[in-house]
């Protein structure tokens, strides 16, 4: 696109970034791109067909001009300049309603491309694993969900109806202005070389000043973000940096400074060359049409159409400037396409099978057969994991940090898949079960409560949404929360807060455990969940996570040594195996790493739970 002063500016060049990272272009990635365009090409072809249009009416203004000159002005017919002006003025009405079809036309195309998009989007990210989600940075799938989908927007209606569009434009003006005199229009074509020479050159140099004023303003930012922060601010008073970071500001401003007015300068004189050069087209169109007159008597020219002339030579030279970026644009274009593309083609191991199994859960055993797993393959977590938790029991899990606890039980709802060995259900192996089946007769409630931003209700219904009132009350009697909810003004309508910000830490955990007795799970699996809870609030509730339990096959990972005690049996898991297995006072006796767990741990626990 044109800069400031007529020229190329900072968009006509790619950065090392994108030159690096340039998109390969081939027929496969042009397909798909049309792919997406193909549904609506009626709408495109009314575009294109605007366009053409729109550039060809927009010829007759500078025509009707000449024919003002020579026929009106020279003629002194007050009649028919007064019809040409009206004429004129209707082709310019005209031009700008066909440019509003076309807006209007092109807005639509591209918002639903960018609805057809972020559908495809959402609905794929939904069905990524929960590997996906915890070594893609939060910030990355938002940009690709938001700000890259919604750039298609500005391909669509922007650069792809801009190309067309001065295409348009330069065809039909070529094609007028050879019409009426092919000398004066290779008069004004001369000029060309003249705008893309010094664009290309001052506007790389602009190009690369912008730069260096961009990372200058970005290292300012970075040291207003740390320094007049909260924990910054609090820093360089207690280390009396004051001075020190006020004198790293000013060299930095200073610098930012000297940089913003060089490029300003480079802008300002960039302006004034290429204005010259542009008004150098029509002064030579003048010379040359004059001496055709003057000098060599050419019947066939006039005054009207060396003015005409010149007015379809000043509408020539902004499209053919806008052309050059056509590569530049277009690999942005390919790239931004390229990005969201690399997210559809990642693929979701974990998915259901066709005609998955759905066993009866209600007295399933877990059995675990010699699993292994690792996050890394080079670090194995899980080598040989062996048991079975028999029916309606309740196992304990436990372990030194990082020994992988949680990935144990991660695997039986599938958030990951075993690399060696399975998981099983009443002797299914989880991976033949039909995946919604599956998750849905297994509940979970993990050591971090995650509450949507809604009212209680809302959280409540999300576990099953044709709750009655009476079921989400008696729930939440069972995790002890009513009698809180029913003290709120809004009662079981009150707003939770972003992430549940407005509860405390035992509030959230109890609404999630509602939650989970709302969900009514054969298969139960606690993840530290008592582990937010004060020594009150756990005791309030354990009773109601017993109720909870019973009848239930259950795993629960603890580190408080009262409900490690209630489990029928405990496991250790350290070095990928199940290292110990038995009641408490068996592993104790046997003076091994539960025995060291229970020293260095779980009795500290203990004893800050009955002081």
């Amino acid at each position: 696109m044109p800069g400031p002063g007529g020229g190329l500016g900072p968009r006509g060049f790619l950065t090392e970034e994108e030159k690096k990272n340039r998109p390969k272009i081939t027929k496969g990635l042009l397909l798909r791109i049309l792919s997406y365009l193909r549904p609506y090409w009626p709408q495109f072809l009314l575009v294109f067909l605007a366009i053409l249009l729109s550039a060809t009416v927009g010829l007759l203004p500078s025509i009707i001009t000449g024919r003002i000159v020579d026929e009106a002005l020279v003629g002194r017919d007050m009649k028919l300049l007064i019809t040409l002006l009206l004429a004129a003025f209707a082709t310019l009405t005209v031009s700008q309603v066909i440019g509003v079809l076309e807006s209007y036309i092109n807005a639509w195309i591209s918002q639903r491309i960018i609805f057809d998009m972020k559908n495809q989007m959402y609905d794929h990210l939904q069905h990524m694993p929960h590997a996906f989600f915890t070594s893609e940075r939060q910030g990355d799938i938002i940009t690709r969900m938001n700000s890259d989908i919604s750039g298609v927007s500005s391909v669509i209606s922007g650069t792809l109806s801009s190309i067309v569009s001065n295409i348009a434009t330069v065809v039909t003006s070529l094609v007028a202005l050879f019409t009426m005199s092919w000398q004066l229009a290779l008069v004004g074509m001369v000029v060309i070389p003249l705008l893309i020479i010094p664009s290309r050159s001052v506007g790389q140099t602009r190009w690369k000043l912008l730069t260096q004023t961009q990372a200058k303003n970005d290292e300012m930012n970075q040291m207003i973000n740390e320094t007049l922060s909260v924990s910054g601010s609090l820093l360089v008073k207690l280390f009396a940096r004051e001075e020190r970071e006020y004198a790293r500001f000013v060299a930095l401003n200073e610098e930012l400074t000297r940089l913003k007015l060089k490029e300003q300068r480079s802008g300002k004189w960039f302006g004034v060359v290429m204005g010259m050069f542009t008004q150098l087209g029509p002064l030579l169109i003048y010379f040359a049409g004059g001496w055709l007159i003057i000098a060599r008597s050419d019947a066939s020219l006039t005054v009207g159409t060396i003015t005409a002339t010149v007015a379809l030579i000043n509408r020539l030279y902004r499209p053919i400037q806008s052309l050059l970026n056509i590569g530049v644009d277009f690999t942005r274009s390919l790239a931004l396409f390229t990005r969201i593309f690399e997210y559809f083609d990642m693929k979701n191991p974990i998915v259901s099978k066709d005609n998955g199994k759905k066993p009866d859960l209600k007295r399933a055993d877990i059995r675990y057969e010699h699993v292994a797993f690792s996050y890394d393959p080079e670090k194995p977590l899980l080598t040989d994991i062996d048991f079975t938790v028999p029916a309606g029991k309740m196992y304990a899990i436990v372990g030194p940090s990082g020994s992988g606890k949680s990935t144990v039980v991660n695997l039986i709802p599938r958030l990951y898949d075993v690399l060696g060995g399975r998981v099983t259900l009443g002797g299914v192996d989880v991976r033949d079960m039909d995946l919604r089946y599956l998750r849905s007769n297994v509940g979970v409630v993990t050591q971090e409560s995650y509450l949507f931003n809604g009212s209680i209700r809302d959280n409540l219904l999300y576990a099953k949404p044709d709750a009655t009132d009476a079921e989400l009350e008696r729930a939440c009697r069972i995790a002890n929360i009513h009698s809180y909810i029913e003290n709120q003004p809004a009662g079981y309508d009150t707003m939770v807060g972003n992430r549940g910000l407005k509860l405390s830490g035992g509030e959230k955990q109890r609404l999630s455990i509602a939650r989970v007795i709302l969900k009514d799970p054969r298969i139960l699996i606690l993840d530290e969940a008592t582990s937010a809870l004060d020594s009150i609030s756990e005791s309030a509730i354990q009773e109601a996570l017993e109720r909870l339990m019973e009848g239930r096959t259950s795993i629960v990972i603890a580190h408080r040594l009262s409900t490690i005690l209630k489990a029928d049996r405990i496991l250790v898991v350290q070095g990928g195996v199940i290292a110990e297995s038995g009641d408490h006072e068996t592993l104790l006796a046997q003076n091994g790493v539960y025995r060291e767990l229970y020293e260095t741990q779980f009795r500290t626990i203990l004893e800050m739970e009955h002081k």
